[in-house]
């Protein structure tokens, strides 16, 4: 594999990095730095910002609206917003469900939907997980009840992120009961401002409310709000976990957390003259996450490669799900143990991150709380070990 720079890229590299720098929202990228989580209505303009540019859907091809960039052009893309601290973009709708609308769905739902993705201007939630199946999405249990021109959902979805921000939610109902649990599921889409539906926020333990419980009671939608073949859902939820997986990475939001560290523990005192990053149970624990996010980098180069000569991620997205969530926590812990006894700070104590009032303590611990989530959501890293033995190494 060659890993060195295609001077091709530099142009294109040069006009993302400047639109970051000179023509996306600056009062975003301050909110952001601080770890303050965004309204609903800054999270629409950070994302309207890169939709006017026709920037939001990526990864989308022309013939949908994307900007129809290959595989190493995404890349920079990616690197670039991370590097800039750009929030990162909901991807319930431009990764998630978006690539499933066009994919699966019809002419008219393309139409009806894919505009108001690619442009940020209607936001979208997942509704997958549910209260007791834990990692088995197969033993969803929420009802959709055919009746005359649709269906009456009933049940309800939790850990449903963003839904405070969204206007609509795509979930997996079941529709069929007699034959294999991963048989008779259903994907449909629904309002969310709709009777019947109500949003239920869910706190975390860093105060943030980023988690939702989403529950639905008699709520009528109509057939032509179902993708695909009903009974086929748990085909289309496959495809679109794939991308989620790979999703995970932020290889260029990984690299900058790196960097702010190092930067703080080379100043930051640790007693005598001896600096943080002298330390050597630190400096080792710092240059074992740097290496990690090298080798998440190369499995996400391979897979990238795969996919831009016509395959998808399939079920080796797995290993980047397991290796991206590792490396967070990795580092974030390091954000941890350098802000010590500063890290009990609240957010309304701290300023911009400056290591010598430790403001960077209330983000950083804020991001190892959250941090911790991840080897949970989008199917647990123990999960994802068996997919690997299975599909991938045929154990």
């Amino acid at each position: 594999m060659n890993l060195d720079a295609d001077p091709t890229l530099e142009p294109f590299r040069t006009e993302v990095r400047a639109f970051f720098e000179n023509d996306f929202p600056k009062d975003i990228l301050e909110k952001t730095a601080l770890g303050v989580s965004l309204t609903t209505a800054e999270v629409r303009k950070s994302e309207t910002a890169l939709g006017t540019k026709g920037w939001l859907a990526s990864a989308w091809p022309e013939e949908y609206g994307g900007p129809g960039w290959s595989i190493q052009e995404q890349y920079v893309f990616d690197e670039e917003l991370e590097r800039a601290g750009v929030p990162t973009v909901t991807p319930m709708g431009v990764v998630y469900v978006g690539p499933v609308i066009y994919t699966f769905g019809t002419d008219e739902q393309k139409e009806r939907w894919l505009p108001g993705i690619r442009s940020g201007e209607v936001g979208w939630a997942q509704g997958y997980s549910e209260p007791g199946s834990g990692s088995d999405l197969a033993s969803l249990q929420f009802d959709a009840k055919k009746v005359e021109g649709g269906y009456v959902l009933n049940g309800e979805k939790i850990w449903t992120s963003a839904a405070q921000h969204a206007d609509w939610i795509f979930l997996l109902a079941r529709t069929d009961r007699s034959g294999k649990k991963q048989e008779g599921i259903t994907f449909i889409c629904c309002k969310l401002d709709q009777p019947g539906v109500e949003v239920h926020p869910i706190i975390s333990i860093d105060g943030k409310h980023a988690l939702n419980r989403v529950t639905f009671e008699n709520v009528e939608v109509p057939d032509d709000q179902r993708i695909g073949e009903e009974g086929k859902g748990w085909t289309y939820s496959q495809y679109l976990l794939g991308n989620e997986r790979t999703s995970y990475a932020r290889i260029g939001g990984k690299r900058k957390m790196l960097r702010n560290i190092r930067a703080i523990a080379s100043e930051m005192p640790a007693g005598g003259n001896r600096r943080l990053i002298d330390d050597d149970g630190f400096a080792r624990h710092l240059a074992d996450a740097e290496i990690g996010v090298d080798t998440l980098e190369m499995i996400v180069l391979r897979i990238l490669s795969a996919v831009s000569a016509g395959g998808s991620p399939g079920n080796e997205a797995s290993i980047v799900k397991i290796l991206a969530t590792e490396t967070h926590q990795q580092i974030t812990e390091l954000f941890v143990n350098a802000a010590a006894h500063h890290g009990l700070r609240k957010f309304e104590d701290s300023v911009a991150p400056d290591w010598a009032d430790a403001g960077f303590a209330a983000p950083g611990v804020s991001g190892y709380f959250g941090g911790r989530a991840q080897s949970i959501y989008g199917g647990t890293n123990e999960i994802q070990k068996n997919i690997i033995a299975k599909r991938v190494l045929g154990l």
